[in-house]
């Protein structure tokens, strides 16, 4: 697809065009790899992170074979991925050091892969790139985000999405691919407009028993503090638990739902558990996309998310769709938090 009507400069645009491709040729290859079970479903890996499945192997070959035949050399990169034999020092053109290169990019090449492999959501690519400024690349320093959806086997529609930082709702980049007729037409995406969660889809990530009581217990105080002071009612809000960060993200993304937010880091933190389980950066790399469409993204306790371009720090996140909802939930939210300190 062309630019918006605007232009960023045409290094911006190499970068976004590049990880655009990249991210087709492995949502291709996932494709033409389903029908193998056994590869999909298989567990190949055990990390500190997470856990690594066959279908997740599928789309690291792909990036590994990508990368060192089509990223442009006049902008050596360092790739942080899970899954690398080293992920601080994968650079491509191959055998630089991370000193040597100009960027810093932060992939997951399939995120949501529990619920894409038994064929119950999507599954989603997430891609951002950052100046390299070593150990000290953080996620406020993305300046490129790409999001692509895997599409279930019976879905002959799916949506890619990029942006470059500082254009606004404008500056996104949003394409709908049909498979079966080779097909790429643009689309508009924009998050809920609603001033409230009154019969709306809003929740915070519930994927595992570890943690769940204490989650709803502080999503029940959130609602309860939400409640209509005139009517004493507390929100008729939907819930629904999508598996991927990326997945959230679109859901957010493309209006339907209102709230959304990942506070295991929080909830394991007050358990005294290990952090592994939880969302990590390249879950959350493309929150510029989020930013620049209007979305409120920001860290549960206030501020900015923030951390380190690796594949192990915990990240915590919070996302309402719009400004009104922010400063509507906000203080209930940071109110309900009170249990986890």
């Amino acid at each position: 697809m062309e630019n918006p009507t605007f232009r960023w400069s045409p290094l911006h645009e190499q970068l976004r065009v590049s990880l655009c491709n990249l991210q087709r040729f492995i949502r291709d290859a996932v494709i033409q790899s389903r029908d193998d079970a056994k590869i999909m479903t298989e567990v190949a890996e055990e990390t500190e992170a997470d856990t690594i499945y066959g279908i997740d192997k599928i789309g690291e070959e792909s990036v590994r074979w990508w990368f060192s035949n089509h990223w442009p050399q006049s902008e050596p990169v360092q790739l942080v991925m899970e899954g690398l034999p080293d992920d601080q020092t994968m650079t491509f053109p191959l055998g630089l050091t991370a000193e040597q290169t100009k960027w810093k990019c932060i992939l997951d090449p399939i995120d949501g892969s529990r619920g894409f492999m038994y064929d119950k959501r999507p599954a989603w690519i997430l891609a951002g790139i950052a100046p390299q400024k070593g150990i000290a690349t953080n996620l406020t320093d993305i300046e490129v985000s790409v999001m692509t959806e895997i599409p279930l086997s019976k879905q002959g529609l799916c949506d890619q999405i990029s942006t470059v930082r500082g254009y606004g709702p404008e500056g996104i980049i949003a394409d709908r691919f049909n498979r079966y007729k080779k097909e790429v037409k643009p689309i508009l995406l924009h998050p809920s407009r609603a001033v409230d969660f009154q019969h709306g889809f809003a929740s915070l990530a519930r994927f595992f028993p570890t943690g769940k009581a204490l989650c709803s217990e502080v999503e029940e105080m959130l609602w309860k503090n939400l409640q209509d002071k005139a009517t004493g009612n507390v929100p008729q809000v939907f819930d629904d638990q999508y598996i991927s960060t990326g997945g959230q993200f679109y859901e957010i993304l493309a209006g339907h739902d209102r709230m959304l937010g990942d506070i295991r880091p929080l909830l394991f933190h007050k358990l005294g558990l290990s952090r592994g389980l939880t969302c990590h950066p390249y879950d959350a790399c493309t929150w510029v996309i989020l930013h620049e469409a209007g979305v409120i993204l920001e860290s549960p306790v206030g501020g900015p998310v923030s951390a380190p371009l690796d594949t192990t720090s915990p990240v915590s996140w919070i996302a309402f769709a719009n400004r009104e909802l922010a400063d509507l939930a906000r203080p209930s939210l940071r109110q309900a938090l009170r249990i986890l300190s």
